[in-house]
């Protein structure tokens, strides 16, 4: 089987079990880091793992404990999961979040899928086909159809006189706000598109949104399947210390600032 299908199985079946904790009561607990980790989250997580282990490609999932460096070093691909991206927006029940799962290939990310377990709408991408697509599922996986025409995403065209500029509900701060400011001197309008979770990702690679700076701190799992989205449709993700695009499996998985355009 494909790992592109596997990954699709892999975060359906995460998001299915978010579903059954979104609509009872959960615990939460915070993590070292400070940010909060739900049932939900160790759940999604536990069932990826089983689909993903199948492949015998290591995995680096945010609620795994973390190898050495000298030990990934040597991984020519990985898995990089997030199984439930935005648990802020979880615990708001808002909607807003996902399941993330990329493939990465000598630290290029090579397939995407987002899942986002409110609405069952699914977005994955092959890199190497150019391809990515949106499908929403009417029903069980195994009786819906992928890969259809009508469902691929494409970025939108070059503004010429309003921008579009993703912001996180969470996240808003002095260098994304000094970076909109910057835009009002090439557009006639700015338009701040507000969104949770990898969803932002989405907006910029299906062409409702143009722009995604992200002047905040992301770990790679929040980033590598928006990642392979967006470089499926012509997109890139720039890192902006190196002005290069971002590369994942680093020594430190703290990503730095970075732009998609």
């Amino acid at each position: 089987m494909k790992n592109l299908e596997v990954a699709i199985m892999a975060a359906v079946a995460g998001g299915k079990a978010i579903m059954e904790i979104y609509q009872d009561e959960f615990k939460i607990v915070q993590k070292e880091d400070f940010s909060p980790l739900t049932d939900a989250d160790l759940a999604a997580n536990t069932i990826i793992y089983e689909y993903l282990k199948e492949t015998a490609i290591p995995i680096i999932s945010e609620e795994n404990k973390q190898l050495d460096f000298e030990l990934r070093n040597s991984w020519e691909q990985c898995w990089i999961v997030d199984p439930l991206d935005g648990t802020k927006e979880f615990i708001k029940r808002n909607g807003e979040f996902t399941v993330n799962i990329a493939l990465c290939r000598d630290g290029d990310p090579i397939l995407g899928v987002i899942y986002v377990p409110v609405t069952k709408e699914i977005y994955y991408a092959d890199v190497k086909k150019g391809e990515a697509y949106k499908t929403t599922l009417r029903g069980p996986l195994e009786n819906t159809a992928l890969y259809k025409e009508k469902d691929r995403i494409f970025p939108a065209e070059t503004p010429a006189k309003t921008i579009r500029v993703v912001s996180s509900r969470s996240h808003m701060n002095e260098d994304t706000l000094t970076f909109i400011e910057g835009l009002k001197k090439s557009y006639d309008d700015v338009e701040i598109v507000s969104k949770g979770s990898s969803l932002k990702f989405c907006l910029v690679a299906e062409g409702k949104a143009d722009v995604y700076p992200r002047f905040a701190p992301t770990m790679e799992w929040d980033t590598a399947a928006g990642h392979a989205i967006c470089k499926a449709v012509g997109l890139e993700v720039i890192d902006q210390n190196t002005n290069r695009p971002m590369v994942y499996n680093r020594e430190n998985l703290l990503n730095p600032y970075f732009l998609v355009r």
